[in-house]
């Protein structure tokens, strides 16, 4: 049963070491929100055809969860890409940047992505008080998206040693399923790449595991990483999933909200 009254995101222990540097976090469920029916609570996505003031009153929710007010919450328009935005000041929803994530060192604005499916990255140093937040889809995570958030916050004064870099709710390698040509796209790119995917018993098809795959980058880039180890598809209380919907066959799907801010 959702709680249709208050949001209780998931959270990170080791984000949570920096909570006396004055960084709040959280990875938001479904819970906590006032959608109804396919959409049914806290979907915060304006790009999918749910009532548009619900929407706005989600992301409200989420942005007093944050502590900061509704416009003190910036996201942007996700493209599957590796660009980063680097901000200092609130995003109005309707010119959002087209870019993947973002980064800022700006106390009391609240910083976050979107997802279905997708993995939500926390970004975090605590002593130089720079933050970040990125959508690392297949495509972004390929790239390099969470190497390109780490180096932007670099910009911004932060030391990759000191960055603390949680992966959130996804979809699990069990649900993900792809087929010959995503395989030869990843082994091309990278022959190593070969241990992220087993047989799924189809032929020619294979389960990839996006969750490992994103972990090991951001262990490469040098940073401390977590994992909420929470799968999207197989929660269907909990998450939204752009391919449990697709599965079922329904029209539309909600989104989920990841966010991070510096306290002021």
């Amino acid at each position: 049963m959702l709680d249709s009254t208050r949001p209780d995101p998931v959270r990170s222990d080791l984000m949570d070491e920096l909570a006396p540097n004055g960084i709040r976090h959280g990875f938001f469920t479904r819970r906590g929100g006032v959608s109804q029916g396919i959409y049914a609570g806290l979907n915060v996505g304006y790009g999918s055809s749910d009532d548009r003031e619900a929407v706005k009153e989600n992301r409200s929710r989420a942005a007093r969860w944050l502590n900061v007010s509704d416009d003190r919450l910036a996201t942007v328009h996700q493209v599957h890409s590796a660009d980063v935005e680097i901000v200092d000041a609130a995003l109005p929803v309707d010119e959002r940047p087209k870019a993947d994530a973002l980064v800022t060192a700006t106390p009391g604005l609240a910083i976050a992505i979107l997802t279905a499916d997708c993995g939500p990255i926390l970004f975090a140093d605590g002593q130089a008080r720079v933050i970040g937040a990125a959508h690392a889809g297949w495509k972004g995570a390929l790239h390099g998206i969470a190497e390109n958030t780490v180096a932007a916050m670099e910009s911004l004064g932060a030391k990759r040693e000191n960055i603390h870099a949680v992966l959130g709710p996804a979809i699990s390698a069990a649900n993900y399923e792809v087929g010959p040509e995503f395989i030869v796209r990843f082994i091309e790119a990278d022959l190593a790449n070969d241990v992220y995917f087993k047989s799924s018993g189809k032929d020619g098809h294979a389960l990839f595991d996006l969750n490992r795959y994103t972990l090991d980058r951001l262990a490469r880039a040098g940073v401390a990483v977590d994992h909420a180890a929470r799968c999207t598809y197989a929660e269907p209380d909990n998450f939204y999933s752009y391919r449990r919907t697709t599965h079922r066959q329904e029209p539309d799907y909600g989104r989920q909200l990841s966010a991070i801010v510096l306290e002021t």
